[in-house]
């Protein structure tokens, strides 16, 4: 096995870690101060492939593989978890379902704008009272002649208050639970849509969290992705896209806060010598550059099989479990090698600490995925192909033209 970046990995990883340090980490801490979302950062972003870095060239994108959005993900979380976010949504909860199951003319009419920025969008499936039991939502959508109408409330959605798109899910046929559920895009300003801004969270607070408000939206035969009923597997493939993110993200927090604490440890004195050179100092340092090892090397086996287009909905998941929840403890032990100071937002460490803590809660609890492991290793859980495979990366396609 060869665990060499290609030199495509490696310019994508200078770049984003460039763009990291001298674009987003100058600003992002007023942001997060002021819990506002970096608006300026989109074309940015945009003008540098990431917002479609996975995407094939015909559909506007940077035609990279699935990888390399692993490396983005985790050189925008090395600077902060809100920009990584914007990457996790817009592009893996909703244009690679619509890459993954739209029909030609949905893949050519929406991807374009999602790889320039001109469209920025999430997507809406947790309800104020279904969260890890997807099939509880009570957002309802029925025939209307050609169209659907759409009814309910979405929860706790990313970037609710600045995408134009939006992928959500609605029960066409409520009796079949979730088997009765169907996927479908709206656009902003369609009538009876509206959504807002929950304030007051205690991390991520340079991205945009809200509602998504449908009273009666009207949504054309053309919107509905995918088949009627096939709504849960499709938010299960995106899922598995979110997952991939935010364990790349995460494992970018752990490198985050070694940097950071091995500076502030070689400065700090204590006793006259620099705390880096006691023991208990080094053991929490070696924990972090474990968990990098560990996490990079469980991120990256999950690439590799989307890339090849298997199933990875198991190495996925433990990929998220593990790296979310070792982020979550370098963060607390970069706070304490910082002492006080990393108590005060001063330094980055603290911003870490409480951005870490979402990331063991969105795109499946810990708890969520300690049971699909248990069930995997029982033999509970099928791992059969049921369409939830990404299309195997094609180099020569993905970089064409047409």
């Amino acid at each position: 096995m060869d665990f060499e970046l290609s030199e495509s990995h490696k310019m994508v990883e200078r770049t984003v870690y460039d763009f990291a340090r001298k674009t987003v980490m100058p600003l992002i801490k007023e942001h997060d101060r002021a819990h506002t979302y970096p608006h300026e950062l989109l074309p940015q972003m945009a003008a540098l492939g990431f917002l479609g870095i996975c995407l094939p060239v015909r559909y506007g994108g940077a035609g990279l593989d699935y990888l390399s959005l692993a490396i983005l993900s985790e050189g925008l979380e090395y600077a902060d978890s809100s920009v990584r976010e914007t990457i996790a949504v817009h592009l893996g909860l909703h244009a690679l379902p619509i890459f993954q199951w739209g029909t030609a003319e949905q893949k050519s009419a929406f991807l374009p704008p999602l790889s320039s920025g001109e469209n920025i969008a999430c997507f809406g499936l947790t309800e104020p009272g279904a969260g890890s039991d997807v099939a509880a939502m009570n957002s309802r959508a029925r025939r209307d002649g050609g169209d659907y109408i759409l009814n309910g409330e979405k929860m706790w959605i990313t970037l609710a208050d600045v995408a134009d798109r939006f992928l959500v899910f609605a029960k066409t046929d409520p009796d079949k639970g979730a088997n009765g559920i169907t996927a479908f895009i709206l656009e902003r300003g369609w009538p009876g849509l509206t959504t807002g801004t929950i304030e007051g969270k205690m991390g991520v607070r340079a991205s945009n969290t809200g509602w998504v408000n449908m009273a009666d939206v009207r949504v054309p035969d053309s919107h509905r992705l995918g088949e009627e009923g096939e709504g849960f597997k499709i938010a299960m493939s995106a899922l598995d896209n979110a997952r991939y993110g935010v364990a790349a993200g995460a494992v970018g927090i752990v490198k985050a806060c070694l940097d950071e604490s091995i500076a502030y440890g070689r400065q700090r004195q204590t006793f006259g010598r620099p705390i880096v050179e006691y023991q208990l100092v080094q053991q929490m340092l070696a924990n972090m550059q474990q968990s990098i090892d560990a996490g990079q090397l469980l991120v990256w086996k999950a690439g590799w099989l989307k890339n090849r287009g298997v199933r990875n909905t198991r190495e996925t998941s433990m990929a998220k479990w593990f790296c979310t929840e070792a982020a979550k403890r370098a963060a607390d032990d970069a706070v304490q090698i910082h002492g006080a100071y990393g108590y005060s937002d001063e330094y980055n460490v603290e911003r870490h600490l409480r951005n870490s803590k979402s990331a063991v809660i969105y795109e499946g609890t810990s708890q969520i995925h300690t049971l699909m492991q248990a069930e995997y290793a029982l033999g509970n859980r099928q791992t059969r192909a049921m369409r939830c495979e990404l299309p195997a990366y094609d180099p020569v396609e993905w970089e064409a033209e047409n």
